[in-house]
């Protein structure tokens, strides 16, 4: 089976989740002796782990036909591509897209990331998935989140071959309700374009069915997992007097960084024995410094910025308490990844993955007082403390990739009819 993945992110440079969970899916499926996969993302940087997948950059693809000799390619991007397959590439331009900017080789050269002119990004990267369905040998084409959608309904388009989306955040989580309609429409056309849909839990499930008004039989829920955890004995706490509550990820309103901050103060009305730390960056940032200097807590609070890698397990290791109060999440991995380090973690009943763990505490994202609870009986009850501890890493590490990866190809071997 050989599937031609588009993506946007790929580990170790992530922006977010989109990033672990495609590298987590991949490598589960990469289990399977005759799977073969292509994932293409924007611009990869050349330390992606390929032992198990083919990595594409969209930055290597022509879509212009440039006269460039062999040297010149190779000088240029022979590191990341093989001249010959650059060249098999050029050949299979089929469309005129001098309208784009492009660079010496014809390629356009993406950013990576999430800039400013994103929407302008998302088209390009359309116009390399022509290409690629052209030149391509593949069964199955399989699209993770919005941004890669017109890739892949162009793709569809071209080689007749299905296409499966996959919907790891809609726009409604992202925004609470206040809904961008150009992302909307790109959406709503992904999946109305799609022969079958993948979601990340039963809550996202729940909203492509009744927002985007899709067939409940063509939308199927396969949760998302956590990567086994290479060298886990090295991630260990350090003795210490104070407690620690962790709140780790993007600090935007998706995240409900502000009821954090609120329960924090809660807690510290009752001990001044803990410590909170919110790990991460974004819009809300500096909202979150004055609301903890506000309610007079900022000598107890703690914000790192942007952990990846490493810094992240040891983060949640060092950690009494992970909390995730998302108002509106998809699933969330960062969960599992606490749990899988010993961390007893509280989740928000508004979270994918608060359907399939058992030892996580889970409240309402916006119950201020019984998540201030919640983490009060962590940090004072060492029998507590201790339940969690081992249960929550015993279930964890049971939930696996692979077990998510088998779950896909089901998917894919339903449309092929297989």
């Amino acid at each position: 089976m050989k599937a031609l993945m588009f993506g946007w992110e790929f580990p170790p440079h992530i922006l977010g989740g989109l990033g672990t969970a495609s590298y987590g899916l991949t490598k589960g499926m990469s289990l399977q002796p005759d799977m073969q996969i292509k994932f293409v993302i924007p611009k990869p940087l050349g330390d992606e782990d390929q032992s198990f997948l083919k990595i594409i950059g969209a930055c290597n693809v022509p879509i212009v036909w440039k006269d460039v000799n062999w040297d010149h390619v190779n000088y240029r991007i022979g590191k990341a591509i093989d001249p010959k397959e650059f060249y098999h590439y050029r050949d299979n331009i089929r469309y005129d897209f001098h309208r784009i900017g492009t660079n010496d080789l014809g390629c356009v050269d993406f950013s990576g990331r999430y800039p400013q002119n994103l929407m302008e990004e998302i088209s390009n990267y359309e116009a390399v998935a022509s290409v690629l369905a052209h030149a391509g040998d593949f069964d199955i084409i399989h699209s993770h989140d919005w941004l890669t959608y017109p890739a892949g309904i162009f793709a569809k388009q071209i080689s007749g071959k299905p296409l499966v989306i996959h919907v790891h955040a809609t726009d409604f989580d992202r925004s609470r309700g206040n809904v961008n309609p150009e992302v909307y429409n790109i959406e709503k056309r992904g999946m109305d374009e799609a022969n079958h849909i993948i979601t990340v839990s039963n809550l996202t499930r729940k909203i492509v069915i009744e927002k985007y008004h899709q067939n409940p039989g063509k939308v199927t829920t396969i949760h998302n997992a956590v990567s086994p955890l290479e060298h886990a004995e090295k991630f260990t706490k350090k003795e210490r007097k104070d407690k620690v509550v962790t709140f780790l990820g993007r600090i935007t309103m998706q995240k409900g960084p502000e009821y954090f901050v609120e329960a924090a103060h809660r807690v510290l009305e009752k001990t001044q024995g803990v410590r909170f730390v919110m790990a991460g960056s974004g819009d809300m940032m500096n909202q979150m410094i004055h609301l903890a200097a506000k309610r007079n807590i900022a000598d107890r609070f703690h914000f790192t910025g942007f952990l990846q890698g490493d810094h992240v397990h040891e983060m949640l290791a060092e950690s009494d308490v992970y909390i995730m109060p998302s108002v509106s999440e998809p699933f969330g991995i960062s969960p599992l990844e606490a749990m899988q380090v010993g961390t007893p973690t509280i989740v928000s009943k508004q979270s994918g993955c608060a359907e399939i763990l058992n030892n996580a505490i889970k409240i309402d994202y916006w119950d201020i007082d019984a998540m201030a609870d919640a983490i009060y009986s962590i940090v004072k009850y060492p029998g507590m403390y201790k339940s969690l501890h081992e249960k929550g890493k015993e279930e964890v590490d049971n939930i696996t990739w692979a077990a998510a990866g088998l779950k896909v190809r089901d998917i894919y071997n339903m449309v092929l009819g297989l």
